[in-house]
């Protein structure tokens, strides 16, 4: 399902649904995180190319290049809200960093590392220019909460185990939308979960950084039920191609399928991570 409602909450009131025209998620460190010049932009301003340049965006934005951010982009009064778990997805064990609350939530964010990863990437305040930070700060203020989950492995089974999460979120907040973004070998997370329907029923939309294109996807799950599917990437990214996933949004779009992309000219393959600004994106899904 797309996400057709905007969840505010009211003076002495639980989150209540309001028409889905104002924007999901409030201002955050805009300023710091919100896209810079506009290259290139068509299809109504979903297909965007945005500038990047390595020395202003990682030597100039990081303390200590790729590894700590300049403190101006962290909040961390949010870690009060941040625990680690284990939870027992359909018998299997899962790591979990959750950040807000354990039932309830407004709305969920599930974010899937790549290889080598685990659930202390998606956690870190500092590496990835502060954009996980901002990205807690996100969802703890409007009422949300974000999974970084630790997948075990990145096949059917992996997928399983997100895919149990995806429903496990959905039942925690009262049926409320998830979001599922996938980085890197994290797609094939993605593009697993989109064959469940169970799944797909409890999502408000996709999110592939930096990710493998899935040329089957026309045959999913999500696909039929045009689920809301956002795309960035690096023009230069070496590990999977940036061309081959904006084919796929040229062919979605083509069939009128709600999808956006973003790509970051001259970015790298770990760019979308650092410069995906997730409030945009959050925000278009929830327009959709």
């Amino acid at each position: 399902m797309a996400l057709a409602l905007v969840f505010v909450a009211l003076p002495g009131q639980a989150f209540v649904a309001l028409p889905a025209q104002a924007e999901m998620l409030k201002p955050y460190k805009d300023e710091l995180f919100s896209y810079g010049k506009v290259l290139g932009q068509a299809d109504g301003g979903d297909d965007l190319t945005v500038d990047y340049q390595e020395l202003r965006d990682i030597n100039e934005r990081d303390e200590i290049p790729e590894r700590r951010v300049n403190r101006a982009y962290v909040s961390l009064g949010v870690k009060s809200e941040q625990v680690n778990e284990t939870l027992d997805i359909g018998g299997r064990r899962l790591d979990v960093t959750r950040v807000g609350p354990d039932r309830g939530a407004a709305f969920t964010v599930i974010f899937i590392h790549g290889r080598g990863g685990d659930r202390r990437l998606g956690a870190n305040d500092f590496s990835f220019g502060g954009n996980f930070n901002r990205l807690k700060n996100l969802a703890v203020a409007n009422g949300g909460v974000y999974y970084a989950p630790s997948v075990r492995s990145f096949d059917t089974a992996g997928a399983g185990d997100i895919s149990g999460l995806v429903n496990y979120a959905s039942e925690r907040s009262g049926g409320r939308p998830v979001v599922l973004a996938c980085a890197s070998m994290g797609s094939f997370i993605c593009w697993g979960v989109s064959r469940d329907a169970t799944a797909v029923a409890a999502l408000g939309g996709m999110m592939v950084m930096g990710g493998v294109s899935d040329p089957d996807f026309t045959k999913s799950a999500a696909y039929k039920a045009k689920l809301p599917m956002f795309f960035s990437h690096g023009s230069r990214d070496s590990v999977y191609p940036a061309d081959s996933q904006k084919a796929l949004y040229t062919a979605l779009k083509s069939k009128g399928y709600p999808a956006r992309f973003v790509l970051f000219e001259t970015g790298a393959h770990g760019t979308p991570v650092r410069m995906t600004d997730w409030r945009d994106a959050l925000n278009w899904i929830g327009r959709r």
